[in-house]
């Protein structure tokens, strides 16, 4: 569990992590507080027992429980700012930092790795941290902490229902261990079927058309109901496998609670232990009970916590090309190949490719599907490096120039275009997110798509 907590909190950034830091302080602040209604509660009971209660310790208590409960409710307000900010603003950059990372990767990569990978990764896995992970981490934490804190309390009033409480919240991790382990052999399943079902989902809207057209609904649908009924089957067995340990777990935060409270009972007639102690350890095991129940229920997710953060950093280690080099501002643009080879696996595709493209000339390459046609541009443009030969632009190998150097001498029209959901101007753009409107007209112009 530690090494979890551990990996989350390097996962965040550093002023995110801050705020999580913040957020555990204001939980301690806050179990202290709360703690403060133990004495004030039995101050009152204990003077309506002995039929003694003053208006002095009435109204003392009053306060102090208005006081707490005022306190209580600032200070899980800022808590729940605090780490709503730092989740939100976490997974915010991680998907900045995927997006920049992805601009240097390979295009091998992109043909290795299923579509539905990388959006699964970007869109639910991250929205999985930002939303449930968060308050996961948050509310285990917290639960743990505010345990020992009461438990320390405890044991500085009576050591002998400090130790009835210590055994409950040992047998309370056996379940609680377990219940992680179980659910973390479930969850790497949950995960891979998370991502196929993303896959399965663009697949069959992206070419919903061409299912169309070729009378495939039916068998389309299929696969596609298939995958959803294999994600609900494995959410339903996640559920199944922690319902029971949860279910253990909360018999022995009941039993312990009842156990602190017949003991204490059982001092203070024995003469032992003073009324007003007893009444104090009988609220402390309700409270022990509160700060459990959300910890063996949120702690069976810990799993899905670490595994969403390895995907994200699995990601963001994968080796980028090499995009070191000079900025370059070449000053023709004539582009040359050079014996160029280049193979997808053990494909050939290029081979042995020479070619001279002059500037301000039209070139165009003409062949059937798959002979090569799209690799070459995409080669000429860097998008991979070539196996053989070399590829210059003004007489400097492509691979001397800086990347973004290099690309700012390409426009591209692909085979799948994609427009952002925002307007046409910001569309065009998009990679000079900085040129003014009539840069954007201009360059409409030239695409022959302004008037």
């Amino acid at each position: 569990m530690l090494s979890i907590l551990k990996k989350f909190f390097e996962f965040c950034q550093p002023e995110d992590c801050r705020k999580f830091y913040l957020s555990i302080y204001l939980g301690v602040i806050k179990s202290f507080i709360i703690a403060l209604r133990i004495p004030a509660i039995g101050l009152v009971i204990m003077g309506l027992i002995e039929k003694n209660l003053s208006m002095q310790t009435f109204w003392l208590s009053l306060i102090i429980m208005a006081v707490s409960v005022l306190l209580n409710v600032w200070i899980t307000l800022k808590i729940t700012m605090l780490q709503t900010e730092a989740g939100y603003h976490t997974c915010a950059q991680k998907r900045i930092e995927i997006a920049q990372h992805m601009r240097y990767l390979p295009m091998g990569y992109f043909n290795q790795t299923s579509l539905g990978k990388i959006t699964s990764v970007t869109t639910n896995t991250l929205e999985a941290l930002s939303d449930v992970a968060t308050r996961v981490v948050m509310m285990t934490v917290q639960g743990f902490l505010s345990c020992a804190l009461i438990t320390i309390l405890v044991f500085l009033y009576d050591w002998r229902i400090g130790l009835v409480l210590l055994v409950g919240l040992i047998l309370f991790l056996l379940p609680n261990s377990l219940m992680r382990w179980q659910a973390g052999k479930v969850s790497d399943i949950k995960h891979r079927a998370d991502m196929n079902l993303v896959e399965v989902v663009l697949e069959y809207s992206q070419g919903i058309a061409e299912v169309k057209n070729y009378n495939l609904a039916s068998r389309s649908s299929k696969k596609l109901s298939q995958t959803i009924d294999a994600k609900s089957r494995l959410d339903t067995k996640l559920a199944l496998v922690t319902s029971p340990y949860i279910a253990l777990q909360g018999m022995i935060t009941k039993l312990t609670g009842l156990f602190m409270g017949l003991f204490s009972i059982y001092f203070y007639l024995n003469g032992s232990m003073e009324l007003l102690v007893a009444i104090m350890m009988i609220i402390s095991g309700f409270m022990v009970y509160e700060n459990l129940d959300g910890v063996g229920s949120f702690s069976a997710l810990l799993r899905i916590v670490d595994l969403s953060v390895d995907m994200v950093n699995q990601v963001l280690a994968i080796q980028p090309m090499d995009i070191s080099g000079q900025d370059i501002e070449p000053k023709s643009r004539r582009i040359e190949l050079r014996d160029v080879s280049f193979s997808y696996g053990n494909k050939k595709i290029i081979d042995q490719v020479s070619l001279t493209i002059p500037e301000k000339t039209t070139t165009a390459l003409v062949g059937p599907s798959g002979s090569g046609k799209t690799t070459l541009c995409n080669l000429i443009a860097r998008f991979w490096d070539v196996e053989q030969g070399n590829i210059s632009l003004d007489g400097r190998d492509v691979r001397d120039y800086s990347y973004d150097s290099l690309i700012r001498n390409f426009s591209f029209v692909f085979q799948s275009v994609y427009l952002f959901e925002d307007t046409i101007a910001n569309n065009i753009r998009f990679g000079k997110p900085e040129a003014s409107l009539e840069e954007v007209i201009e360059a409409a112009k030239k695409a022959a798509c302004h008037r």
